[in-house]
């Protein structure tokens, strides 16, 4: 084993859970291989998820990507990223891409799309993404993950449902009342 694996093996077994130590392991292995594309994804999900400084993740996912474009740690982590920023459109062509290569999780994807579509509250087809999710999926630990986010898709879709009855409901009275 390299000692850059050591390191890397050392963040993300650290990861989220301590994070100066994280970071520390981090620095090591990036001073062993400043272009191993696993190394620029963590360094990518720690600005994103711990910093929710979404440009500066999204450079070091660029550039994991520029070095490897098989990366394919780094497609669920970009794109997550991508639909907090609020950059659909660059989000779905990375989702279009992503779906050509070979030995990607395209659950995984398809679950990003779902997610992209949810929050500009496509939520019928959010659900559709979900059935290809779930038609794709070949880990049962991923499985919980997809329902989870069914379920919330469903909620979110009830939800409206729910105001826009009580819409037309306070219309209908409305008109009674005249």
């Amino acid at each position: 084993m390299k000692t850059i694996d050591k390191y890397l093996f050392q963040a993300l077994d650290n990861y989220p859970y301590s994070l100066e130590e994280t970071i520390e392991s981090l620095d090591y292995a990036f001073s062993y291989d400043a272009k191993n594309t696993m190394v620029l994804c963590l360094y990518g999900r720690i600005q994103a998820e711990q910093l929710w400084n979404y440009e500066e993740a999204k450079n070091y996912f660029q550039e994991a990507l520029a070095i490897n474009i098989h990366a394919l740690e780094v497609y669920p982590h970009y794109l997550q990223t991508l639909i907090l920023n609020e950059d659909y459109e660059e989000a779905q062509k990375l989702i279009d891409f992503a779906l050509t290569i070979k030995g990607i999780n395209k659950s995984d994807i398809y679950v990003k799309k779902a997610i992209l579509l949810e929050a500009q509250q496509q939520f019928k087809n959010a659900l559709k993404e979900i059935k290809n999710a779930k038609l794709c999926t070949l880990q049962f630990a991923f499985d919980s993950d997809i329902t989870e986010v069914e379920k919330r898709i469903k909620g979110k879709l009830e939800l409206l449902e729910k105001k826009k009855k009580q819409n037309k409901n306070k219309k209908d009275s409305k008109k009674k009342s005249k």
